[in-house]
């Protein structure tokens, strides 16, 4: 029963075929495979954009640290919240990237930027000494598993416009954002002005594998030289492109994101009545937080449950996070042990 992370899930069924499908297949190299194609094709339906094109990376990491990178100047300010995971849990890769941009970060409740706070911030265009505004990064679910509405969002993408900043969207758990919010694609990104978003695949059943999604097609050249220079350009690309592919068809994406979901909701409705257990928020995807009382901890510890103390909710506050394929049994299993 191990509700560490959905990293911890294996890859949809479905992905592990379509790979197996052309493992004895010789396909063209570097991208030229048609599934490639397929992965961009497949984006401009889900999206809903003529034009968009799509550079896939093995990791989350380096899709924010190469996306950023083509928006932003050596010189250049990229601003986000102060807990957001290209701060805290990129070893610095969108500086590397970047050759040393800084990230300017900003406050905000629940992992949410403040726009007042990212408005204040905005200073020193065209002036020599200061680093230059250049780029909005904002993840969609945050890091503490809430989901920006679509107003909030469109005040930051407006404010970001007004200062002609590009924008980056993390999307590591784009999908359970989409189900939760029940808003298209397309609205959730280029047409409230996100220039480029990490479409996140590993934590919603990919083995590997993101899709960086462009909404200008004029960065996609410059976004490929950086793949190659980084290391992230797979000599057998199908094995990326095959399984993404198949990750985007008949929306598989989505019907993952929603069974990750219920699980999670599952999760907050039968443990929020329980003595010694808090929620700390209501979910808005797949990902829990409660404060938990230790007689409670060690019960479902002992009953073989697996999960991570989250100390910025408090000094008792732990995380669960459900996957495409929790079962419904471990669910009820850490219920009934908390219950018990």
């Amino acid at each position: 029963m191990n509700f560490a992370s959905d990293n911890v899930a294996g890859a949809h069924p479905a992905l592990l075929q379509a790979l197996a499908d052309i493992n004895d297949q010789t396909l063209n190299s570097y991208g030229e495979d048609p599934f490639n194609q397929q992965v961009e094709q497949e984006c401009r339906r889900i999206f809903e954009h003529a034009t968009l094109k799509t550079v896939l990376v093995a990791t989350g990491s380096g899709a924010n640290a190469l996306a950023l990178a083509t928006m932003t100047p050596a010189w250049g300010a990229i601003y986000c919240h102060r807990t957001s995971h290209i701060v805290v849990d990129e070893a610095n890769a969108v500086q590397a990237a970047t050759a040393g941009a800084r990230l300017v970060t900003l406050d905000g409740d629940e992992g949410k930027i403040e726009p007042e706070a990212f408005r204040n911030a905005i200073f020193g265009k065209g002036v020599v000494h200061h680093p230059q505004p250049a780029a909005l990064s904002v993840t969609q679910m945050n890091e503490y598993g809430v989901t920006y509405t679509l107003d909030e969002l469109k005040t930051l993408t407006g404010i970001a416009k007004e200062h002609n900043l590009k924008i980056h969207m993390d999307g590591a758990r784009f999908a359970n954002a989409i189900v939760g919010l029940g808003v298209s694609p397309a609205e959730m990104t280029w047409r409230i002005g996100v220039d480029m978003l990490v479409f996140g695949a590993t934590k919603n059943g990919a083995l590997v594998g993101e899709i960086v999604v462009c909404f200008d097609p004029s960065v996609a050249e410059e976004l490929e030289f950086r793949r190659k220079r980084a290391g992230q350009l797979y000599s057998k690309m199908r094995t990326l492109s095959a399984p993404l592919a198949a990750y985007l068809k008949d929306d598989l994406w989505l019907d993952n994101a929603r069974h990750a979901n219920r699980m999670a909701q599952r999760l907050a409705e039968g443990l929020s009545p329980v003595d010694g257990i808090e929620l700390c928020r209501h979910p808005s995807g797949n990902q829990l937080f409660m404060a938990m009382a230790p007689a409670v901890k060690t019960k479902l510890l002992d009953a073989g449950a697996y999960f991570q103390d989250w100390p910025d909710d408090g000094p008792t506050a732990v995380r669960m996070v459900t996957a495409f394929n929790t079962l419904e049994a471990d669910v009820d299993a850490v219920i009934a042990a908390a219950n018990a």
